[in-house]
Formats: C-alpha cells, structure tokens, sequence
C-alpha cells in the first residue's frame, strides 16, 4: 500500500472530527463515511478497492485504521457503530488546526497508551494492508453485529423483553420476584430483591419501554414518582433518554434511579452471559467470533 502521510491521515481524521462536532450525539459510522465524502474527497488511490473485492475501498479502511491513535488518545469514542467525540477531543480539534499537528499530538498519546501495554510503537503506525484490513474488518463485523442485536431487541414481544431483563437481574445475582404479566401493573414490570426474601438491602423496581422514542424528562419524573426514599428504579428504554431526562437521574439525591439504553443492556448482557438463565439466554443468544485485534 502506498504510504499515506501524516498530513494526509490528518486531514481525513479532522475531516471526521468537523462532521462530528456538529453532531454531539454521534452518527453511525456509515453516515459519518458518507459525510466525509464530500468534505474530503478521497484521492485517486483512496478511491481504489482490494483485489477480487470490487465493494472493499482503501478509503473508509485508512480512515477506520488511522483514526485508532484518536480513540486511545481519548478523543473519539466507537461503540457499536457510532463515532462520537470526547470534551478533550472537541478540545483537541479546537486547538490543533493543522491535520499533521492534529495527528502527531494523537500519534504522540497513542504511543503512550502503547508503552504502558507492552513495548513503545513506532513514531507512527503505518497503515499497511494487513493492519488497516484487520482494523476495519473488527469494526465492521461489530457493526453489523451491533445492528442485528438491535433488530431482535426491537422485534421481541413486551413480555419476553421484560424476561430478558428480569433474567440479566438473575444473572447479576438479584432475587426477582415479580414480573408482569398484563393487568395494572402500576407502570412496574419487574421487582427485584438483594437477597430471596427481601428482608436486606433495597427493593429493585424496573419499568421497561421498547419504543424507539427516547424517554424525556416528564417520562423519567412519572416513574420516579413510583419509587420511595428506600427503593432503586432501574428504566431500560430501547431509545435511549433526552439530555434533560440523562440530568435529571444524575441529579438526584433522594430517590436512586439509573437509566439503561439499549447499548448499557447490551453490554450488562454480554458481561453477565455466562450466569444468564438458560430460559432468559435463549431470548438474546450469543456466540463470540474471533477477530485478529491490533489495537490492543
């Protein structure tokens, strides 16, 4: 592969930052591509695809590799397909203007985040074809798999998403002891207990909502007006919760609350899995797929 400079690496990495910081709540990484495009268009090599892989280009590969030392510099975030920037990268973008400044500053805390970790890493890691193929294809595959969990979550019926939940509780070693099943509910779906009889700690209540809308403040207070000084509330919205509603739960100081996204379940999911009760596990099963990873 032809060597791709610094500054060029800067300019398409600064090209993903300018879109980015328009958007503090990320884009998917595939809006971000389509994006960049225009802002930076890629040259007449950037624009070539892999032999007998007429849909594979350079570009999107170099731009995935070369964006790795931003992301353990601690200035962009990729989860699940979407990219979204830090307070020091907006920081960084602000203050390093030039793309090769921009690059050599994310080079430099790249290379620190590698000595700690194992032997120092060249000045500047060089997108080869086998580390820029390996990189993307890591990212790609989380993608994709990112957007078929998704698909099953939003596609799973009311009463088995509340079991999904009440089974990843059971795997966090929580004793449930409700779960609804249609009538008044109350607005609860799930309660929980510390230990089987509920005599220690706090009682856990759990309201789940599969919409895709995210959860604004007025949803968030009319669940926290179900909890007591003594209770816990967990609220799992597939669609995430507005700023307001994210500031509102962190502000509080009587009533616990803590607010799940899909990505938050998803991740608790994958962390608990092996405790998940085969029941429960059947709802979301998982294989792990191997993939060679040279960020780490």
């Amino acid at each position: 592969m032809p060597e791709v400079t610094r500054r060029r690496s800067g300019e398409l990495v600064r090209g993903v930052f300018t879109i980015l910081m328009d958007h503090p709540e990320g884009l998917a990484a595939q809006e971000v591509f389509q994006l960049l495009e225009r802002l930076v268009p890629p040259t007449q090599f950037e624009h070539t695809t892999y032999p007998n892989r007429p849909n594979d280009r350079r570009y999107e590969k170099i731009v995935r590799f070369r964006s790795i030392a931003q992301v353990k510099a601690g200035w962009l975030v990729k989860d699940k397909g979407r990219w979204w920037l830090t307070d020091e990268g907006r920081a960084a973008y602000k203050r390093l203007k030039d793309p090769e400044a921009f690059m050599r500053e994310a080079d430099r805390l790249y290379r620190e985040w590698a000595s700690e970790r194992s032997e120092p890493e060249s000045e500047e890691p060089k997108p080869d074809e086998i580390q820029a193929d390996a990189a993307a294809a890591l990212e790609e595959a989380q993608e994709v798999a990112w957007i078929v969990v998704q698909r099953r979550l939003a596609g799973m019926g009311p009463y088995d998403f509340q079991d999904l939940v009440a089974g990843l509780l059971t795997a966090m070693g929580y004793h449930v002891a409700w779960v609804s099943r249609g009538g008044p509910d109350k607005g609860l779906d799930v309660i929980a207990y510390t230990d089987p009889l509920g005599i220690r700690g706090p009682r856990i209540k759990v309201q789940v909502k599969r919409r895709d809308e995210a959860i604004d403040v007025d949803g968030l207070r009319a669940f926290m007006a179900l909890l007591s000084e003594d209770d816990v509330g967990i609220f799992v919205s597939m669609g995430g919760f507005t700023k307001p509603a994210d500031n509102e739960a962190r502000s509080q100081e009587k009533r616990r609350v803590i607010l799940l996204d899909a990505r938050r379940l998803f991740d608790l999911w994958v962390e608990h899995y092996g405790k998940v009760p085969e029941e429960a596990r059947r709802l979301l099963p998982l294989r792990p797929v191997h993939y060679l990873d040279l960020e780490s």
